[in-house]
């Protein structure tokens, strides 16, 4: 990834933030059946010894599984918000017209090895996890349990996906939030974006 020395984060702990927050992740892997790209829900996941996993599973009907190789090498992309960038909204704009468009965003691309975990033990962990983290931050009031489904078709849908865990050998993150813009335009482009709703965006760029 081209990343200018102004736009690069190396801070673990906003690295892994990123993760945590924009979880659905674009795994990309090479096989002798070419490049493939699949969009799926990760959890990030920290050993003792500072080993750093990605845990995923997906429908036993994806070829992806069976394409891939133990200790293959893999990416891993993590997306924030993004958001056009209109140079008419910056004040030195209005003075000497020397501006282009752009456009923001914040990324973590995850480098790692991946292994194929096809049992139900690791599976039924997986699915457990992620479902009582996202239930209970967006189904607080009537979170679902594994233990709502009855046990026969549980064991159906358990058996129908694969696991996927990739042992992270490096993050690198490109958070490009007009940090080589003057004070004064990057402020302008934040208001702008508030006005437009995209407050997240914003948020992110009046941090320091």
């Amino acid at each position: 990834m081209y990343n200018p020395s102004h736009f690069k984060v190396d801070d673990p702990t906003a690295l892994h933030a990123l993760i945590q927050a924009h979880p659905l992740g674009c795994l990309v892997t090479q096989s002798d059946a070419g490049l493939d790209a699949n969009h799926l829900p990760f959890e990030l996941l920290q050993d003792e010894d500072g080993m750093l996993r990605l845990i995923a599973h997906v429908a036993r009907a994806n070829p992806v599984w069976q394409q891939i190789r133990d200790d293959n090498s893999v990416l891993v992309i993590f997306r924030a918000e993004q958001a056009y960038i209109s140079p008419s909204w910056y004040p030195s704009k209005h003075e000497t017209h020397e501006q282009v468009p752009t456009w923001n965003y914040r990324v973590v691309h995850a480098h790692g090895r991946i292994s194929v975990r096809d049992d139900e033990k690791f599976v039924r962990g997986v699915v457990g996890r992620l479902t009582r983290r996202h239930e209970a931050s967006n189904n607080a009031e009537a979170p679902w349990k594994m233990s709502d489904a009855p046990p026969d078709y549980l064991q159906r849908m358990l058996g129908a996906i694969v696991g996927l865990e990739i042992t992270v050998d490096r993050l690198e993150a490109k958070f490009k939030l007009s940090q080589n813009k003057q004070q004064r335009d990057r402020l302008g482009a934040v208001q702008a974006l508030e006005q437009r709703g995209q407050l997240d965006l914003a948020r992110s760029m009046r941090r320091p």
